[in-house]
């Protein structure tokens, strides 16, 4: 049998299957629902089995249709990657960029992709800032150019280097008892609640084994899903936090927020820059590559913290 497919029936269909929504996919495509539809049945007809499935109100890809939509992802791969090269031969500085970033990091990383595009103005950047579990979805699927984030992922065949250092610090409203000690012991803080991350941030992760390799309990009080919200949270005093410092340059500024000096803080970890082994990148994301590593630490704007 040979398979009589096209490329555009191929990006429909991965469309479709990735959503698994003929909807959504004609809104991604700009295509009416029939014309999805009809690209689908083309397909379909061509491979000589169904790919969707509908099950109740839930489209489900088939057996078939979960090969098919494998297949369709490394082809749309390799072709943005022929067009990468093709510019490369070219000399061309333009181009596409598809960053990912943890929530974390988009304090500096906005300021980051600002400098690189006043260097590289006729770049187009697509940004998505969201959490760990949907980085590493991400780099799964080898979606992104880039992903910045704190420990890469495990289980994820990805090529990672640190470009600079991510320390985890201790946070208190101003008002605190706590603020005016010095080099406190961290066993002082077993009985505290804390203000916390959601289970499987990286954050959490980090702070959770950091408490268990120095033998002392952790409670958590409160969960949340941003930094933003746990700053709240730590000044409306619900608890003490432990974030990035950082997502801390405007409460340091305005002294809403105090750090607290305990001894074997911060937590040391380290900034990330991420991609999917084995995958080709364009000029332009090597020159953002590039541009992270060496430039990064220019980014950063705090006043002294104390640490």
């Amino acid at each position: 049998m040979s398979l009589n497919l096209t490329f555009r029936q191929l990006k429909v269909f991965e469309s479709a299957g990735r959503h698994l929504s003929y909807t959504r996919a004609a809104e991604e495509l700009h295509l009416s629902q029939p014309g999805v539809s009809m690209q689908i049945k083309q397909l379909e007809e061509s491979v000589g089995l169904p790919l969707f499935e509908q099950i109740g109100k839930r489209m489900h890809l088939t057996a078939a249709g979960k090969e098919i939509y494998a297949y369709s992802q490394s082809i749309g791969h390799l072709l943005n990657e022929a067009e990468a090269v093709l510019e490369e031969l070219k000399g061309s500085s333009t181009g596409k960029l598809a960053i990912s970033v943890a929530t974390t990091a988009s304090h500096f990383t906005t300021r980051l992709l600002a400098a690189f595009c006043q260097r590289y103005d006729g770049v187009t950047i697509s940004l998505d800032i969201t959490n760990r579990a949907s980085l590493r979805e991400q780099l799964e699927n080898n979606e992104p150019d880039l992903v910045i984030m704190g420990q890469p992922p495990e289980g994820v065949e990805v090529k990672s280097e640190a470009f600079m250092v991510n320390p985890l610090v201790m946070i208190a409203p101003a008002n605190h008892p706590l603020v005016e000690e010095q080099n406190i012991p961290l066993r002082r803080f077993e009985n505290e609640h804390f203000v916390v991350r959601e289970s499987g941030s990286g954050t959490r992760g980090a702070i959770q084994r950091f408490f268990d390799e120095h033998s002392v309990r952790f409670l958590t009080g409160i969960e949340m899903s941003s930094n933003e919200a746990i700053k709240q949270a730590v000044e409306a005093g619900l608890g003490l936090g432990i974030v990035s410092i950082h997502t801390l340059e405007l409460e340091l500024e305005t002294q809403r927020l105090v750090i607290l000096n305990v001894n074997d803080f911060p937590i040391q970890r380290h900034w990330h820059i991420v991609q999917r082994r084995g995958k080709r990148l364009s000029p332009v994301a090597q020159e953002f590559k590039q541009f992270v590593l060496d430039e990064a630490v220019k980014f950063i704007r705090l006043p002294e913290a104390g640490i």
